[in-house]
């Protein structure tokens, strides 16, 4: 999204903001209770009426990127009470496209690493944290007229079955060496994001940390979708259509959700047998393995609700 403006026949799309912004908010609301610790990377990009800036070298209508760094220090200040990613962003985009006339359009992108609390001894530890893997990301595009777009997601969860797996009757030419399997490992990482039915900042729900609680949901469907019951699992004839099951499932299970895009690449674990010009040295029967990870298969898919607007 760029912000469009005329001048003496040309045609000028731009957007300007800062890039990385990197904050950490510490809650220790309560003497005796557990610390709660945040690490955001913000991103933001504002559509304004600052023609003149590129024009005339006039930057009277410029907010400049120092400012915005500086705002997102003072705005996890104000957040007395802990807030999800989603709600900073949302104040955030309510800051600029309000304060600011010449401000359009807010965009605020925000990734959150994984501090996990840690537990010592059994006990869950009241100030004492670990990283991680997988990311919780958002982004809102916030319209002065309170228009609203909202998108959350993951990055980097990682997730593997060692059985259960199967890829067969593909097209085969003159190129295709892979043979037929109903028995391989499957392995991905997933990307996930998912849009909101929200469209206006009056329409989100106002209960605290909704979208923490959201986000941790999604997450769990789409892992229990991948892995399937704990004794038996469930059969993944390809990635495709393990896909498919794991966007449908969401789609199914929360209504406030619009849409559904998954990126799932293939990570191959190769079988490992050995052998020379004589034959077979040592054939590992299925149980050792080369993890690669490219070359890899990449598999990316949006589902939507027919009635949703894109």
């Amino acid at each position: 999204m760029m912000g469009k403006q005329t001048e003496g026949g040309f045609k000028l799309e731009q957007r300007h903001g800062k890039a990385r912004v990197r904050v950490a908010r510490v809650w220790r609301n309560k003497p005796d209770g557990p610390h709660v610790i945040v690490e955001w990377c913000v991103s933001i990009s504002l559509l304004s009426e600052c023609l003149t800036a590129y024009t005339r070298g006039d930057n009277s209508d410029i907010v400049a990127t120092d400012t915005m760094k500086n705002t997102v220090y003072a705005k996890a200040k104000e957040c007395v009470e802990q807030v999800s990613v989603e709600d900073f962003a949302v104040l955030l985009a309510k800051h600029f496209t309000s304060l600011y006339q010449q401000v359009t359009c807010a965009i605020v992108n925000i990734v959150e690493k994984p501090w996990e609390r840690v537990s010592v001894d059994g006990e869950t530890h009241e100030h004492g944290f670990k990283l991680g893997s997988e990311r919780h990301t958002t982004e809102v595009i916030l319209e002065k007229s309170g228009a609203l777009r909202m998108t959350s997601g993951i990055e980097g969860l990682a997730v593997l079955k060692t059985t259960k797996s199967g890829f067969e009757g593909f097209i085969r030419d003159k190129y295709t060496a892979l043979p037929d399997t109903r028995e391989r490992i499957l392995a991905t990482e997933i990307t996930a994001s998912w849009r909101y039915l929200y469209e206006s900042i009056f329409s989100i729900p106002l209960k605290p940390l909704y979208f923490t609680e959201r986000y941790l949901n999604v997450k769990k469907v789409l892992t229990d979708t991948f892995y399937g019951p704990p004794k038996e699992g469930i059969y993944s004839p390809s990635v495709q259509s393990t896909l498919y099951d794991m966007a449908k499932t969401v789609l199914k299970s929360f209504p406030d959700i619009a849409a559904v895009q998954l990126k799932m690449p293939n990570l191959h674990f190769l079988p490992v047998n050995l052998s020379n010009k004589d034959g077979t040295i040592v054939k590992f029967e299925d149980d050792v393995y080369v993890p690669t990870d490219e070359p890899h298969g990449s598999i990316q898919a949006t589902l939507s609700r027919l009635w949703s607007k894109m």
